[in-house]
């Protein structure tokens, strides 16, 4: 059976075959010896997204990760950025620098921040997870053509992510169909994406997508 630790675009967390393109972690959360999720769905404020491969590390997922078979963060796993970006997680500073600063020089602009801190961009994406108690922003179909790029929404039964005028539906194993924004039915619909990374994604960070979205 596969582990509980692949990551929804609500952030919410399943248990499914798929990998993705990133890891992350949002702290402690699970058990070492049953490698189960505990019942908290996150241990700190700092959400973040890791590269799948650094420096030849090899970890055991859900395992004991640390000196001394003490226990490491949960790994979770997503299926691109724009995927991690939407459950509320931002780059990493260790594994994926030149990307968070990034992140942080669009989240300065947006926000006329000068040399944003870290724990700064944290305390704004946490009220906004939908994952840690978040209200979603309901937008109707004329409100789409305003989201950027790398944004996520949901009609009520299926999850998408806004690329080029398009809306592409998610799954777990990448995008499986593309529509116009003006073939989704007018009803039910809410943003997925923290308003912090909207306001990021409008100042021109552009996340890395899973292959199936296309060139």
């Amino acid at each position: 059976m596969p582990l509980q630790n692949r990551v929804d675009p609500a952030g919410e967390i399943h248990a499914h075959p798929a990998r993705g393109m990133f890891t992350g972690n949002r702290g402690i959360i699970h058990d070492p010896e049953t490698r189960t999720l505990l019942g908290r769905r996150w241990a700190t404020k700092a959400w973040i997204t890791c590269a799948l491969h650094f420096k030849g590390v090899r970890r055991v997922p859900m395992g004991r990760n640390r000196p001394a078979g003490k226990t490491g963060w949960t790994e979770l796993f997503f299926l691109d950025e724009v995927t991690a970006l939407a459950a509320g997680h931002r780059p990493c500073h260790y594994c994926r620098r030149d990307r968070a600063r990034e992140y942080g020089a669009a989240f300065g602009r947006a926000f006329g921040v000068d040399s944003p801190k870290v724990a700064e961009i944290d305390n704004c994406l946490h009220g906004e997870r939908l994952a840690s108690g978040g209200s979603p922003v309901t937008i109707d179909r004329g409100g789409l053509a305003l989201l950027p790029d790398g944004a996520m929404f949901s009609d009520g039964a299926s999850d998408y992510a806004i690329r080029q005028g398009q809306a592409l539906r998610w799954s777990f194993s990448g995008y499986d169909a593309q529509f116009g924004l003006g073939e989704l039915a007018d009803t039910n619909m809410s943003v997925i994406t923290p308003a912090t990374t909207l306001a990021v994604l409008k100042e021109g960070y552009r996340p890395d997508w899973h292959p199936s979205a296309g060139p």
